[in-house]
């Protein structure tokens, strides 16, 4: 239903925009909304209120240019309860409960406990009992990134996490091409594991690229702009929400990638024939899977929001 509360954006001071669009927003009750007058499209606005405040409001086009632009936008009936990935950005502890009953809290982040637990047939109330529990365990040396400023954080990933892809997608990439020369007839799915690999390899090499010129480098630029009190800076690709959108969904396609290589494998477990290179294969399949998790979650839930705000602070 068309809301007759209408905010104009033309008349609002550039770097106020932003700010009183979210703060409305936020002041909305269920089912509650309003409209938004423009003079330009504004879906970049569309992507950096699902990036920060997730999939709560529905976006309805009441009119679409060429000179004005009206968007209602309506708080769902109910707010969205606390993502897995917000979860674990906040306490890292919890990440070993969800990595124990195989969900996804970095490529597929974003969804509730109550969305996770019904897809995987797990106890709702069990599930938030462990979670409960993992606030209890000592951290230990756990490193508090949610805390670090962006530019190092975007350094940290890329010195730490690419630089693990790309030392190893070539010799992961070589193993498993020779093991499927050499078991795929015993072994099918030795064949469709490296096709499945070879095929993520390509891609995250190329999001890597895209990352560490294109988004890490803007990032980098936010961070600068604030330090030094500076206005925010230009780029090719509008706001940052654009390229986020991009990285998030390649990150979810690599996370497919290796859930169906997991599901080829059967979870890791090397046939009884299996050469030392086959287990070897699997042993680095894991270990690669692994810190994918922990890369995505980094930017996913950490680098990335915290990216949105930073931009939506000096607009």
């Amino acid at each position: 239903m068309e809301t007759t509360d209408i905010l104009d954006v033309t008349v609002i001071e550039p770097r106020f925009k932003h700010p009183t669009i979210f703060q409305k927003f936020d002041s909305l009750a269920p089912g509650e909304g309003f409209t938004i007058h423009n003079d330009h499209d504004p879906k970049p606005l569309y992507y950096q209120l699902l990036g920060e405040r997730g999939d709560i409001f529905t976006w309805e086009y009441k009119q679409s240019g060429p000179d004005v632009w009206k968007v209602a936008i309506t708080l769902k009936g109910e707010k969205e309860e606390e993502t897995v990935g917000e979860m674990v950005a906040k306490d890292y502890r919890k990440a070993q409960v969800f990595k124990k009953y195989g969900i996804d809290f970095c490529c597929g982040g974003k969804k509730t406990l109550s969305e996770v637990s019904q897809k995987k047939g797990i106890s709702l109330e069990e599930l938030k009992a462990e979670l409960k529990a993992a606030e209890n365990v000592e951290s230990g040396s756990s490193i508090s990134f949610d805390k670090w400023e962006l530019d190092f954080l975007s350094d940290y990933i890329t010195n730490t996490h690419h630089q693990y892809i790309k030392d190893n997608i070539p010799f992961i990439s070589e193993l498993a091409q020779k093991v499927a020369r050499v078991h795929g007839a015993n072994h099918p799915e030795a064949v469709q594991t490296a096709a499945v690999f070879e095929r993520a390899a390509q891609d995250l090499s190329l999001h890597l690229v895209k990352e560490e010129k294109i988004l890490f480098p803007f990032i980098k630029e936010l961070v600068a702009a604030k330090r030094n009190n500076s206005v925010l800076p230009d780029s090719s690709f509008g706001d940052v929400a654009n390229p986020i959108e991009m990285m998030e969904s390649e990150h979810e396609q690599a996370g497919e990638d290796m859930e169906e290589i997991k599901a080829l494998t059967n979870n890791y477990q090397v046939p009884a024939d299996a050469c030392t290179s086959y287990r070897l294969l699997y042993q680095k399949l894991e270990e690669f899977e692994n810190d994918l998790h922990k890369h995505v979650h980094l930017e996913n839930n950490i680098l990335f929001p915290k990216a949105l705000e930073l931009e939506k602070e000096l607009a």
